[in-house]
Formats: structure tokens, sequence, C-alpha cells
């Protein structure tokens, strides 16, 4: 009997730990996809020094989830327009069934970037991540 009481309580424990680790790590993407938002607005034919650098940081770190780490990268390569290889890497996240609906729409503008953000596509920003 009291095994049965204490396997349920090292349970729960364990659940509860795992639990608020990926809630952690949600909130960590959900601030990195900000960040990419919020630049992405801001941009005016390439990312300034201060977006080259928090792009970086976001595609080195490990914790967050690949796709936005593609997605910093594809910001970080954009000279005028999103590269080849950010096109594609975009396209496959807007193809990822698992993606939530706001990261596709950002890879979408990511992909169709040209010079700058345009004003539809910045409202449609402003009010996927206030």
């Amino acid at each position: 009997m009291k095994k049965t009481i204490f396997r349920k309580m090292i349970l729960i424990i364990t659940i509860g730990l795992f639990s608020q680790f990926v809630s952690a790590q949600n909130e960590n993407n959900a601030a990195a996809i900000k960040q990419i938002a919020d630049i992405v607005v801001g941009i005016s034919h390439f990312p300034s020094d201060d977006d080259f650098a928090t792009l970086d940081a976001i595609v080195a770190d490990s914790s967050l989830a690949q796709g936005i780490r593609d997605m910093a990268n594809a910001v970080a390569n954009i000279e005028h327009v999103a590269n080849e290889e950010g096109r594609g890497a975009m396209e496959a996240i807007q193809n990822n069934t698992q993606t939530p609906e706001r990261a596709k729409v950002l890879a979408g503008i990511i992909e169709n970037f040209s010079h700058t953000c345009s004003d539809a596509a910045k409202a449609q920003l402003a009010e996927l991540f206030p």
C-alpha cells in the first residue's frame, strides 16, 4: 500500500517537473518568434547590426525549436529578399502540419519578403505578435 502511494507521488512530481520544463521552453520559443516578427517588421532591405546580433543568438540557441532557428537564419540572410535556402526553409515550415498557424504566417511573410515588409504584412504581424 505504501509503495503504491509512494509511486504515485513520484509520478506526480515527475510530471510536474516535466510540465514546468516544457512551459519554460514554450515561453522561450514564443519570445524568440516575437523577436523575429519584430525584426521583420523593421527591416529595410537587410537586417541592422543589432538585428543580426539578435538573430545570431536565436540561431545559436539549441533549446529553441528548429523551425524558429530556421526563421532567424532566413531573416539574417535577407538582402532585399530571402535567399533560396531561406525561402526553401520557410516553405517547409508552412507545409509542416504541426507548425502553429501564426508561425506559418510569419514564414510566408519571410519567404515573400521584398525590400521591406508591406503594410498589410505589418498589420498582420502586429495582430499575431502583439
